[in-house]
């Protein structure tokens, strides 16, 4: 017989987000970011970073939310050797202290561009079909603008992540109609709608909303 203990959500899922153990280096950035108040990503939606960008041998990946640089230096774990990371962030201290913690990992500063800026005001200005990663990791309200600028510069084969994606509590309650429960699931509902994508949600961290596009783009019906 299974006790309550084992299949209590809550403990299974605090079990899930304990089960990734960070470096020293990522630990130190933990610590800036907590002091700047940059809101670090868990060490488990890090992990899942990591992953994806090995799966798919990330080769050049952008993310909205430069933070201290955590995300960052899971990209960089997983992603090709001689990769790009194109991050943003409206905050210079931020990219300060993230320019610290890639140059303290050894990162050459030819596969770092930091831009400084307003999300939605940059990604709009980069090229169609560019990355094989894009992270999102901004304000809820903003979510399915970034979706959709993420997905046209998303190559064939490459992902889209989204951190954030169950952040409102109320998101699975069909009738809550607040304003950042009815951005969450506008994001979801594009990424779930394109044919081209392959959608797939995470509890893990405050969510992650995910989309693997096609490497052979679909055709129109006739």
């Amino acid at each position: 017989m299974t006790s309550d203990f084992a299949t209590d959500p809550t403990t299974l899922l605090g079990y899930v987000e304990n089960a990734v153990i960070e470096d020293e280096l990522t630990a130190a950035a933990r610590d800036r970011a907590e002091d700047l108040g940059a809101a670090p990503i868990p060490a488990s939606v890090g992990a899942a970073l990591s992953v994806f960008a090995r799966l798919i041998d990330a080769r050049t990946v952008v993310e909205i939310g430069t933070g201290a640089g955590i995300s960052g230096l899971w990209l960089y774990d997983g992603m090709s050797p001689e990769g790009v990371l194109t991050t943003i962030d409206i905050e210079p201290e931020h990219q300060r202290a993230a320019r610290e913690a890639f140059r303290s990992a050894g990162i050459a500063g030819s596969r770092t561009r930091l831009i400084n800026g307003r999300g939605l005001d940059v990604l709009p200005r980069l090229t169609d079909a560019a990355y094989d990663l894009v992270f999102i990791d901004a304000p809820i309200l903003d979510a399915p603008q970034y979706v959709v600028e993420g997905i046209r510069v998303l190559r064939p084969g490459g992902m889209i992540v989204v951190h954030g994606a169950l952040r409102s509590a109320r998101v699975a309650d069909p009738n809550a109609r607040d304003a950042e429960t009815v951005a969450l699931r506008a994001a979801t509902r594009t990424i779930a709608e394109d044919e081209e994508l392959t959608p797939l949600l995470l509890p893990i961290g405050a969510g992650l909303l995910c989309g693997h596009r096609s490497r052979t783009p679909v055709e129109p019906p006739a």
